[in-house]
Parts: structure tokens; sequence; C-alpha cells
């Protein structure tokens, strides 16, 4: 959004792709009946996850609270939280998926033994939640995303 500051507190949807949209991350296994799909990460999806909640760490302020590793994408929500003391000028968010984005591309690149390859595609998608409906409704697909995946693959 033209003109928002993104290092102020608020909530904040991301989803990120993987180059060229590459399902890598993860393999989504769909309950029958009433059971719900599952998501098996991938060695590198458990990199991911790993570097993903590590921002927590890396970033004081900021707080993971909801996210799902798709097989080719994922989706997050990140809270940034009051002025904490550290970095002058305070990371935006698009610092701190910047930063996800190089860590973990280097984690999966060393696991593979190359160098240079990309991971994920160069932008990103963001929203910022105003609203408790919005956060709600956010939540709701995030989690209800992997039982979506079988629709996604065939519209994607």
């Amino acid at each position: 959004m033209q003109g928002y500051d993104y290092a102020q507190t608020g909530y904040y949807y991301v989803t990120i792709y993987t180059h060229d949209k590459l399902p890598i991350l993860s393999k989504i296994r769909v309950g029958r009946g009433l059971a719900l799909a599952a998501v098996e990460l991938s060695e590198k999806g458990k990199i991911i996850q790993e570097q993903l909640l590590a921002l927590q760490e890396r970033y004081e302020f900021a707080r993971i609270d909801k996210y799902t590793i798709m097989p080719t994408h994922i989706h997050v929500i990140i809270v940034l939280l009051e002025d904490a003391a550290g970095a002058s000028p305070r990371p935006t968010l698009t610092d701190i998926i910047c930063a996800f984005k190089s860590l973990s591309t280097r984690l999966c690149n060393l696991l593979d033994n190359v160098q240079g390859r990309k991971l994920w595609q160069t932008s990103f998608y963001e929203e910022v939640i105003r609203t408790e409906k919005a956060y709600l409704q956010i939540w709701d697909y995030i989690d209800g995303n992997p039982s979506k995946w079988l629709d996604d693959i065939y519209f994607a």
C-alpha cells in the first residue's frame, strides 16, 4: 500500500511463493470423510518452518501468529508489536521477509549442496489486517488451505 509505514505495529497477512511455483515445501495428504488434510513437510519445508519461527528470535517485536506451509507457497500472519529496544530505524515487514527468504534459501541450498539457486519468487503478497473480522477470515483461510489443495492445483 503506497505511503503505508510497514514498520508500524499491526497484523500482516503474507503469502510467499516458491520460484516457478515448484512444489518442494510439503505434500498434502487429503483426508477422507471428516478427516482433515494433513501437511507433510519436506526437508526444505522443515527448514522453512524453522526459519519462519526463528524470526521471532531475530526480531523481538515480531510474532508468527498463524502459518501453513503448502507445497508451492507459505501463508503467514505476522504481528509487529510495540516498539522494542533494538535496531533504529525499526526493520519493516519487507526487511523481515527479505531476511527470511535469504536465510532459508541459503540453508536449503546447503541441504542440496548447490549455490545461487533461487528458492523464492522475487516479490510477496501482503495485506494489512485492519479488523477482527478480516483477521478471522484470514485465519480460517490459512487453516483450511491444505484441505483446498486439490482444488488449487487444477486452477494454479
